[in-house]
């Protein structure tokens, strides 16, 4: 086993968590942090350091970042909603990324596998490419932090002299899961026929596994400064999702979702935003995310991700069944911590 160690920061989410196994499996000492000790369930039988470290407490990193050699950082705050979105995404994952920057330089940190996120890809030209530079759209504080903590990792790497890859992926489903990330939340719905209308927002599946491949590969051979999309090439729609879920299961009898006019899931998309400030729980649907990604194709170019990584993903349809399956047969609801 190589005495160097690989640390993956936030080592219980879904990325995360099937990078540290991904590590483990190159036979590889690996640390990870995770932000409440109690939340041991998704290390159990894996040979890890598992550490309580927090990406917006700078001395808890210092502790954890000690001896280490490559790091992978995965931590961050992934809510597209916030009763205070500016503090509570923007703030957090920009002071977050400085912090991780600043210990691994004081920590001699070598190299930095950094997390984006599709989201900080120019969307007016497709199939989107990280030539074509970043989103313009600003109405989003999520996307705003993708955005930015993009651009600031690569600023920070060059002004620290630490060798930087980033990798952008799109929406990751599939196994393992300790608790549903976003997009597998999705699938699950899919499964259980709770997608009553076609939003005209379409998704890019790819499998967890996948991107954590992705991740180790720009650790070994990712040029320094590069931006690599992780994700597939072709968009996948509401409809055909359900299709597919349909034709796997048709036992279940799931029903297509019909389109709605625009003007029909804005009123409606106000409606649960009105709520929301009431009960303050997440909207199902926003204005202006239907304002942002209705009707857009979410097809991306990885060619540079197969040359240079070897980056070569599981089709989005068999990633799609491939997490169908996982979610009927394998997930259980009191897997949730």
């Amino acid at each position: 086993m190589s005495s160097e160690i690989s640390l993956v920061t936030g080592g219980n989410g879904h990325l995360g968590n099937n990078l540290v196994r991904l590590l483990l499996s190159e036979k590889l000492k690996v640390r990870t942090t995770v932000r409440n000790l109690s939340n041991k369930e998704p290390f159990k039988g894996l040979d890890c350091e598992v550490v309580q470290a927090d990406i917006t407490d700078r001395k808890s990193l210092r502790k954890a970042f000690q001896g280490v050699t490559n790091l992978y950082a995965v931590a961050a705050n992934f809510s597209l909603w916030a009763k205070n979105p500016k503090a509570e995404i923007y703030d957090n994952n920009m002071q977050g990324t400085q912090n991780v920057f600043d210990i691994a330089k004081a920590c001699g940190i070598k190299n930095i596998v950094y997390v984006s996120s599709v989201a900080s890809l120019d969307f007016t030209i497709l199939p989107a490419n990280v030539a074509n530079g970043y989103n313009k759209d600003r109405r989003n504080w999520y996307y705003n932090s993708k955005n930015d903590s993009d651009k600031l990792a690569l600023e920070l790497g060059i002004k620290y002299a630490i060798r930087t890859v980033l990798v952008l992926p799109s929406a990751m489903i599939g196994s393992i899961a300790y608790k549903l990330s976003y997009s597998n939340n999705l699938v699950l719905q899919v499964l259980n026929g709770e997608i009553p209308v076609d939003t005209n927002i379409t998704l890019n599946w790819v499998d967890v596994k996948d991107v954590a491949l992705g991740m180790y590969s720009a650790m070994m051979k990712g040029k320094d400064g590069e931006r690599y999309i992780l994700s597939n090439e072709m968009h996948t729609t509401l409809q055909e999702s359900v299709k597919i879920a349909s034709d796997l299961y048709p036992e279940l009898k799931l029903k297509t979702p019909k389109k709605a006019p625009k003007w029909v899931l804005y009123f409606t998309a106000s409606l649960m935003e009105f709520s929301s400030k009431i009960t303050g729980k997440e909207p199902l649907l926003q204005r202006h995310y239907l304002d942002m990604f209705y009707g857009l194709k979410q097809d991306y170019d990885i060619r540079k991700s197969r040359k240079d990584l070897n980056f070569n993903p599981k089709s989005s349809k068999k990633a799609f069944e491939d997490a169908l399956k996982y979610l009927k047969n394998d997930w259980k609801e009191n897997k949730i911590l």
